[in-house]
């Protein structure tokens, strides 16, 4: 079974391409979604964050994400270090995953697919790109984020450029039926790749 890899900076509209291959049938891995899962279930990984970041970074039993964000993306050796924290656990969560699925490939879905050198154990990747500014205003919108806040989180990504280098199939992001019809298309050329190999 492929494994596609799916990213783009925030904001690119990851979310809605993975529901168009969902759509289709695809199985969709969330990594973000995943690693959120496991800082609200796992102990060993709150314990982890605890002594990284303090115990301000938990409220109870809850991570307190605003506070945490306000740490790691204004420090770049920090977020890496809070990286190392999650994601191996949520590496070993998708392969856990992996096994109960059936389908000719699946979508890894991460942020930073290229960053962490994920993409790698990925058959093929998928970037999602956007204009800046439209990125930031959907993330506004969604958020609730400061311009500032946003442009942090921005920072401690990859730029689509950097990435395009990287990137298998490029998906423009700016009109959803142009997008849809981009996802079916590049759905159509790895069943066509499958068949073929």
């Amino acid at each position: 079974m492929k494994i596609i890899g799916l990213t783009g900076g925030i904001g690119s509209g990851k979310t809605t391409v993975a529901n168009f291959f969902k759509e289709l049938g695809i199985p969709v891995y969330i990594a973000d979604d995943a690693g959120k899962r496991l800082m609200n279930s796992d102990e060993q990984i709150k314990q982890e964050i605890k002594k990284l970041i303090g115990e301000k970074a938990y409220s109870g039993e809850v991570p307190d994400r605003k506070y945490i964000a306000s740490k790691v993306f204004k420090d770049k050796a920090l977020l890496n270090e809070l990286n190392g924290i999650i994601h191996p656990a949520v590496a070993k969560d998708f392969d856990i995953w992996l096994k109960d699925q059936h389908s000719p490939y699946v979508i890894y879905e991460a942020a930073i697919l290229f960053e962490i050198g994920r993409y790698d154990q990925c058959d093929h990747s998928v970037l999602v790109v956007t204009p800046k500014d439209l990125r930031i205003q959907r993330i506004q919108e969604r958020d609730k984020s400061t311009r500032e806040e946003i442009l942090d989180r921005m920072d401690n990504q990859w730029s689509d450029e950097k990435k395009s280098e990287l990137a298998d199939f490029i998906i423009k992001n700016t009109d959803l039926a142009h997008t849809k019809s981009q996802v079916a298309h590049i759905h159509a050329q790895i069943l066509k790749a499958g068949k073929n190999s």
